[in-house]
């Protein structure tokens, strides 16, 4: 049976991405630190986490939640007539190094605390173990950002600190399947290839250091909401982030053949380079979900009928 209550307040949690979705097309880029693209992937983890339950929502508290929705449609309304650039301005007063990452910043900033907010006008303390995933990862996502605001590049020494460790394996894997030429350097590879030279330099972002810490805490709150032995808890933990690892290996010797086998125009190179971690990291975020839901599900089951034939 359909429970209209969690489907209603899902969506009014909704509202607010729906409209930014549908009102400003444009500003759903799929790149972490370009666009509201994280708005969407952070609907499906409260959608996922809502439906099915059967908690019941009272009228009063759904409906005090639609005042804060409008203010949160308000608030993106009012970016496109001069809210925005207020914040731009602002920046320099903050001594700002990336702009645009500032900007965004504010944006996954309001949408959390309305989601936040709005949960716990639902469930009360108990939203943080009914549907966590969402406002962590916005949250999360606020945060990488202001950290690429104010610490751009590599100037963030302990989140650089890996990335020497990733270019280096990046090109033992290009030398031993002989696609071209490479050479590391700290943080940069310098690549010849079939469409001639090119220099990348990798700093944090890049290399999906925020994708680690965004996984970290996704399923960090993911695990403390499952029931099952804390071994197991630290066991899938510590497999997700040598996979998130993995991805973004992948995801950094993807951006290498790309210049070595594709094109060498910057452009064109740095088109691929916005959308290339994310269309690997967050299906691999789900998947990793869905299959330790599945696992422990099927665990359930099992111990459930060894249970009634006992």
């Amino acid at each position: 049976m359909v429970n209209w209550n969690i489907i209603s307040g899902i969506m009014i949690i909704s509202s607010p991405i729906l409209f930014s979705m549908i009102a400003f097309p444009d500003s759903i880029a799929w790149s972490w630190n370009e666009g509201r693209g994280g708005y969407f992937f952070a609907l499906v983890f409260v959608a996922a986490e809502l439906i099915g339950l059967k908690l019941v929502i009272s009228r009063k508290r759904l409906l005090a939640v639609i005042p804060m929705a409008v203010l949160t449609i308000v608030y993106l309304i009012s970016l496109e007539y001069g809210l925005r650039d207020y914040i731009v301005e602002s920046a320099t007063q903050f001594d700002v190094q990336l702009i645009y990452s500032w900007t965004w910043m504010w944006d996954f900033i309001v949408m959390a605390i309305f989601v936040v907010v709005a949960l716990s006008v639902f469930f009360g303390k108990r939203w943080i173990r009914i549907a966590p995933a969402g406002p962590i990862f916005l949250t999360g996502t606020a945060i990488i950002l202001s950290l690429d605001a104010f610490f751009p590049y590599d100037t963030l020494g302990p989140l650089q600190y890996i990335v020497p460790y990733f270019v280096q394996a990046n090109v033992w894997v290009i030398t031993l399947l002989d696609l071209g030429t490479a050479i590391a350097r700290d943080n940069v590879m310098f690549l010849r290839g079939d469409h001639g030279s090119m220099a990348l330099q990798v700093f944090w972002p890049s290399a999906g250091v925020h994708s680690i810490i965004i996984f970290s805490l996704v399923i960090g709150a993911f695990m403390l909401k499952m029931n099952i032995p804390r071994n197991r808890k630290v066991g899938y933990f510590i497999l997700g982030i040598i996979g998130t690892i993995t991805v973004n290996l992948i995801r950094i010797f993807s951006l290498s053949w790309y210049a070595l086998k594709v094109t060498t125009d910057p452009v064109a190179w740095e088109e691929y380079h916005k959308i290339a971690g994310e269309i690997m990291f967050l299906p691999w975020l789900f998947a990793f979900i869905l299959v330790v839901v599945l696992i422990e599900s099927r665990r359930l089951k099992k111990s459930e009928s060894q249970s009634q034939t006992n």
